[in-house]
């Protein structure tokens, strides 16, 4: 017997995942249209932006005037802030969901923000706890789950030992992510279930990235795992710029098809998702590769 929610939550990281790697810079209008067109496709927890430094992450540039423009009170608007400096940009917005991320990875870490895990986690529990009493929704995105490009395979108790100390500094929700895209479909099981069993009263939610195509395989493994929740990123954008080798997120319209197929409501209208591609996509350097895009434009 299937171990099958009613429903499922998805989040849309496309604005702010999908785009962050994308080599030409996405106008600012189009990044406002393609946010609006998502929303009324049904999307109600977004990843709008991330509050980096456009030296690092040009595309992220605009994340002032994103914020801005795109908040609205029947959503959960999420925006990414990386440290201090990203912190106090989000407290100049308006916005109170906020995803702070580390990876399990010391390399990763390193490649990344230029601190260890361990100086990482140092410097947010303060700012989770200011957060917190601030009443702001915190999102804890754990880079590296279970695998990594410099490191090879994470231990399973390593990646645990992470998400308990973001449980234990008082985040609302842990989006554990298979980086670039190595995971198993028994690995995500196995994860997830020891993480549904220990992490009872928090949101759990699964981010695959799709890069050896077993994104869809490993949703549906962490279904059975009793997650029901998961990132996702309309068209399949996305990709880390320090992570080699790691390609988009698991499109959304393929997910929805999926599990729509099986039964469990998503909320979402797959034809509303595609104007919301569309919207995006002449200025993207790459082609749409989801599975149901390619079917959808052919019809």
């Amino acid at each position: 017997m299937l171990n099958l929610p009613k429903k499922v939550t998805i989040i849309e990281v496309g604005p702010r995942d999908g785009l962050q790697n994308e080599k030409l810079f996405v106008p600012t209008e189009i990044k406002k249209q393609f946010i609006s067109k998502l929303k009324k496709a049904g999307l109600k927890e977004m990843e709008l932006t991330s509050f980096v430094s456009p030296k690092w992450v040009p595309q992220m540039a605009d994340a002032a005037e994103i914020t801005a423009d795109c908040l609205d009170a029947d959503s959960l608007n999420i925006v990414l802030a990386p440290n201090r400096n990203g912190i106090n940009r989000v407290y100049a917005a308006n916005c109170h969901a906020v995803a702070v991320f580390v990876g399990v990875s010391n390399s990763f870490n390193l490649k990344n923000i230029n601190k260890s895990t361990q100086d990482s986690m140092a410097e947010l529990k303060p700012i989770i706890h200011e957060l917190k009493e601030k009443n702001y929704f915190v999102r804890a995105c754990i880079s590296t789950a279970f695998y990594c490009p410099y490191e090879g395979k994470i231990a399973e108790t390593e990646t645990l030992r992470l998400c308990r100390e973001f449980v234990e500094a008082g985040v609302d929700e842990l989006s554990v992510a298979d980086t670039i895209g190595m995971a198993a479909p028994n690995e995500a099981y196995s994860l997830f279930s020891t993480l549904t069993e220990q992490f009872t009263d928090i949101l759990l939610t699964a981010h695959f990235h799709d890069t050896r195509k077993l994104g869809l395989a490993n949703i549906f493994a962490s279904l059975q795992a009793g997650i029901s929740r998961f990132d996702t990123s309309a068209g399949g954008l996305g990709g880390c710029p320090f992570a080699p080798g790691a390609s988009g997120n698991t499109a959304t319209e393929d997910v929805v098809y999926m599990l729509e197929r099986m039964g469990i409501d998503t909320g979402i209208d797959l034809d509303k998702l595609m104007e919301a591609i569309e919207v995006v996509r002449p200025h993207l350097s790459r082609e749409i590769d989801s599975g149901y895009y390619r079917l959808h434009t052919k019809s």
